[in-house]
């Protein structure tokens, strides 16, 4: 077995070729998906908003003075 040394410039362009491999692949995913996240983001903060109203007027406390 003869034994082939692997440079750095090999490592680059194989990591290169990869990249642009996925990247041709996910790059029209991309654009659909950070939207969608977005929006879902927002969505997920004002439900927790009006839930947490909710929950407050109903546990809230009921400060009744008399007078003696």
């Amino acid at each position: 077995m003869s034994e082939a040394k692997i440079s750095r410039d090999d490592l680059e362009g194989k990591f290169r070729e990869v990249k642009t491999g996925i990247d041709e692949r996910t790059g029209p995913a991309k654009s659909a998906v950070v939207p969608a996240a977005v929006a879902g983001g927002i969505l997920v903060l004002l439900l927790m908003y009006l839930l947490g109203r909710r929950v407050g007027v109903k546990k809230s406390a009921i400060v009744e003075i008399r007078r003696i």
